[in-house]
């Protein structure tokens, strides 16, 4: 296995895991990677390392480049296993180097690897850099981008920046470039990315973006999926970025249901389309057999979302439950919303996702439609009447 160099004295060292389908509850179709850089000069730097399964890869990739026993420094950006899953064969390896982390990842890292406390740990801030010789590296902590001990690692000389889950995207490639593998939306990737990851934390994605503005950057160098470095590319995923931080949405909608025998399920189709003969372009998923995660991608730029669900002992499916946990915890912001659903001898399921979407600090903008057992002429006249009402309010935000 070789090292993959992006810049003179600047390798990829990483691992591909093109079998992983699932990322802590994020469905992963196309797999990963997990990036770690080598930086050769008089001093050498491993920023970042691997899932512990691929450690053998990892420091297989370094072999191909220099003997891991000589490295200087390992340089954690963050302590998440998927990143630093491989520190502790690292270490072994190169038992004299230097661990460079930020406070709090001084700490996680003691809480994760036990015997870390040997280790040589240096903690580092804001300011702070690195002298390797012809280049330096510098420590930008970018804490809940998306953990609290997360730092991004810039390199002034090869205007390079590391900055681990910032611009990620999950996608398992044997290519290093966006440039390259230009016959996959990577755009849309790091959308998903964005949108299960780093949605909660969008203030502060917008500050780190105005603090990066203007740090001359011509690699982007992520730690999960491609690196970006034409111009054009940086600039591409930058301002989608900006974007999705600052709330920005399309004249869209987002349908999200279960149904138990079909009522749900029809009243839905209605809603679609008012929603459609309105003009407003509608996403339509039954949670039954749908990926949380796509839906989440659609729900971070659609301005409206509807929530329908039979009821099931006087309150919604689990998989409608289970997805408004999930959304609330994501934060979305300055959606609006609408609630249906179906019952049988008693309700619950309606009221149940009313609280859940004001609790999320979405604003609902209908009252909710109602029908026992299976919906008659008139209340899906009523659904259809719903969803052109909300393609209205749509347009008119």
């Amino acid at each position: 296995m070789k090292a993959v160099e992006i810049k003179k004295d600047v390798y990829w060292v990483g691992a591909i895991d093109y079998n992983v389908r699932n990322f802590h509850g994020y469905i992963t179709p196309r797999g990963t990677t997990y990036n770690a850089y080598l930086v050769v000069d008089e001093k050498t730097a491993l920023i970042d390392t691997v899932k512990s399964p691929f450690k053998e890869e990892l420091l297989a990739r370094i072999r191909s480049v220099m003997d891991p026993a000589e490295l200087d420094y390992l340089i954690v950006n963050h302590v998440e296993m998927d990143h630093s899953g491989s520190s502790a064969a690292v270490m072994e390896a190169a038992p004299e180097a230097q661990v460079i982390a930020t406070g709090k990842g001084m700490e996680f890292l003691h809480a994760h690897y036990h015997g870390s406390e040997e280790w040589d740990i240096k903690a580092v801030d804001k300011g702070d850099s690195l002298k390797l010789g012809k280049r330096s590296l510098q420590f930008i902590p970018s804490p809940m981008l998306h953990w609290p001990d997360t730092m991004f690692t810039y390199c002034p000389e090869e205007r390079i920046l590391f900055s681990n889950d910032g611009f990620g995207q999950h996608i398992a490639t044997p290519q290093r470039f966006h440039d390259e593998v230009e016959d996959r939306d990577i755009i849309d990737e790091a959308k998903k990315y964005y949108a299960n990851i780093l949605l909660p934390f969008s203030s502060l994605v917008s500050k780190k973006l105005a603090e990066l503005k203007d740090v001359p950057v011509d690699i982007v160098c992520p730690s999960h999926g491609v690196a970006f470095r034409r111009k054009e590319d940086i600039e591409q995923v930058v301002s989608a970025y900006s974007r999705w931080a600052a709330g920005e949405s399309l004249d869209k909608a987002v349908i999200i249901y279960d149904t138990m025998y079909s009522s749900t399920e029809k009243m839905a189709r209605a809603i679609e389309d008012g929603l459609i003969d309105g003009g407003v372009d509608t996403r339509f998923y039954n949670l039954r057999i749908s990926d949380w995660s796509e839906i989440a991608k659609e729900v971070l730029d659609a301005k409206a979302i509807v929530v329908g669900s039979a009821t099931l002992n006087n309150g919604p499916l689990p998989t409608v439950a289970g997805f408004l946990t999930y959304l609330k915890s994501l934060r979305p912001k300055g959606k609006i919303a609408a609630a249906f659903g179906s019952y049988g001898w008693g309700g619950g399921a309606v009221k149940v996702i009313t609280e859940y979407l004001e609790s999320t600090g979405i604003e609902l903008v209908e009252e909710p439609i109602q029908t026992r057992f299976v919906p008659p002429e008139e209340v899906l006249s009523a659904c259809w009447d719903m969803g052109a009402r909300i393609a209205k309010k749509i347009k008119e935000r």
